[in-house]
């Protein structure tokens, strides 16, 4: 049973060490955490999503993956289309600050916040990349059932983080009463979506570079 441990650990950490990176999907989570605005449903849609890719990656699906360059470039296409615009709808957030007790929230519904975070999720080559290449790669080295327990520490730490995150953003809440404070937020939350968006119409000229 020890010896079970140590692939669960490293899946843990590997997982953790990527995941918390500054990203559209967490600037998503602590945006509606702030709120607390369907954010348990939203860090379970993230959670169980990284949780699937994880394990599909660890079967073999990474492998397909990198000899898919047609599903990568529409993945970096629609990707940055989808942030370009949720940056816009960050932007208009940031001139016009609202408190958090405002009812003009973007999500009305359960079903809109699962196909928001969906989109924001799926539509980011880089969550392919870290979740089913990367981490797949590495925990397809181990053996069975030390395979299985890797993938395990990995989606654990996903389900850590954003819980955390959008849980834990409820102590910040007091800071957010401001406008002022939307302000800045929001207007990080834009930086961050259209640099990301960049990345991804860049990576997609490229995939069409290597193509030709």
């Amino acid at each position: 049973m020890q010896e079970l441990l140590i692939p669960l650990m490293k899946g843990f950490v590997t997982s953790g060490s990527l995941i918390v990176a500054i990203g559209a999907q967490n600037a998503f989570v602590l945006s509606h955490g702030l709120r607390q605005q369907f954010n348990g449903l939203i860090a379970v849609t993230c959670s169980t999503l990284d949780t699937l890719l994880i394990f599909a990656g660890i079967a073999g699906m990474g492998a397909l993956i990198t000899k898919a360059p047609n599903l990568m470039l529409a993945a970096a296409l629609f990707g940055g289309l989808f942030l370009a615009v949720y940056g816009f709808r960050a932007l208009k957030s940031a001139i016009n600050p609202k408190p958090l007790n405002s009812d003009t929230s973007v999500l009305k519904s359960r079903s809109s916040a699962i196909l928001t975070t969906l989109a924001i999720s799926l539509l980011n080559p880089h969550v392919y990349l870290d979740t089913v290449v990367l981490i797949g790669s590495i925990g397809g080295q181990y053996a069975l059932p030390e395979r299985w327990w890797f993938a395990g520490g990995a989606a654990l730490a996903s389900f850590v983080w954003f819980f955390s995150l959008s849980w834990g953003a409820k102590k910040l809440a007091p800071l957010f009463k401001k406008p002022s404070t939307w302000r800045i937020l929001d207007s990080l939350i834009c930086l961050m979506m259209w640099s990301i968006a960049v990345s991804l119409f860049v990576l997609a000229y490229e995939i069409v570079l290597e193509g030709l």
